[in-house]
């Protein structure tokens, strides 16, 4: 049974748009790298996966392409995802070859039954001989403490790469749930476009992400802050260096907020009064790594009037409750897709 045992193993996986964590059972997390692939456009050869493919992202030469495989939280290029899932878990897979006995993978709550069928194929080509899917919001909820089981509404918005998630939960399922395709990479974009519009600046994705993180903001800060960017004049081509504020930052993202926010208060419409009272005494709780964006909790509580909170960690949480799920698969039997 041991020597069984260390043949095979348990893999629990968020597989995000923008970055995949990998949680093995008897582990914990083992690993979180970005979701990307890198190929040599010639032999069609993955030259490198995760954060290895990251460094290459848009300083690539015409023989290599990077490739991010997943958009908008679901399965863009079935053969690359496998690329992906197969690569990442190649990296954790130590000592004895191991075969992958089960695995469970999150996906969005709006996921159609074709993009479903693409996620189980992708891990069943990457090796796993048995699947199980749980959505995203659920997983957050599981991930964070929440008892999902109880007869008590509790409401997860989980801002993801691809996706935001918001989901009403109790007594194990999914009562009322908005899957909005507008999430952190949709706020590095419209930080893009807005400074290629308005300051004829062009800069790349990950300095737009990077502004996100250091300077990005959906509630006004104490105190305001500059960030100095290299880039490019639009005008002449010519690259330059351009100190930007939070203020402006803020101002590229309002669309982006406001849609994050109208989707929060079209979910709580949609909840019945009594689920809506727990809500209100509970709060709202937010998961993902578009949580950490400052004064997001603010704006969504400005505009919903219901008490928000930032759990511990958001950016784990997603991938800490699918471990708690294959950890004890029958247990969470209920709940799985």
């Amino acid at each position: 049974m041991w020597f069984y045992n260390n043949l095979n193993t348990d893999v629990a996986v968020d597989l995000g748009t923008a970055n995949t964590l990998i949680y093995i059972k008897g582990q914990g997390i083992i690993l979180n790298e970005a979701s990307i692939v890198a190929i040599d456009r010639r032999t069609d050869k993955v030259l490198a996966i995760g954060n290895n493919a990251l460094t290459m992202h848009e300083k690539t030469h015409n023989n290599i392409k990077t490739v991010r495989p997943l958009k908008d939280g679901v399965i863009a290029d079935f053969e690359m995802a496998e690329q992906l899932i197969r690569g990442l878990i190649r990296k954790v897979q130590t000592g004895w070859i191991k075969t992958i006995r089960q695995m469970v993978i999150c996906i969005p709550s709006g996921t159609t039954e074709v993009e479903k069928r693409t996620v189980r194929d992708s891990a069943q080509h990457a090796g796993a001989r048995k699947v199980h899917l749980i959505a995203e919001p659920m997983a957050a909820a599981i991930g964070i403490g929440l008892n999902v089981s109880e007869p008590v509404g509790n409401m997860i918005v989980d801002i993801g790469g691809g996706t935001t998630e918001i989901a009403v939960i109790a007594l194990n399922g999914i009562v009322v749930d908005e899957s909005l395709r507008v999430a952190g990479n949709e706020i590095d974009t419209a930080i893009l476009s807005h400074f290629k519009h308005y300051h004829n600046f062009v800069i790349g994705q990950r300095t737009a992400e990077r502004m996100k993180q250091e300077i990005g903001s959906a509630a006004p800060m104490e105190p305001e802050m500059e960030l100095s960017i290299k880039g490019q004049d639009s005008s002449t081509g010519m690259p330059k260096v351009q100190v930007f504020t939070s203020e402006e930052v803020r101002r590229a993202l309002s669309q982006v907020i406001t849609n994050i926010c109208s989707a929060v208060s079209a979910c709580l419409e949609k909840t019945s009064p009594e689920l809506g009272a727990d809500i209100l005494e509970r709060g709202i709780m937010l998961t993902g790594g578009g949580a950490l964006l400052y004064g997001i909790d603010a704006a969504i509580r400005n505009r919903v009037d219901v008490p928000v909170y930032i759990a511990d960690d958001p950016l784990t949480a997603v991938v800490r409750g699918t471990g708690k799920i294959l950890e004890d698969v029958s247990s969470y039997s209920d709940i799985l897709l």
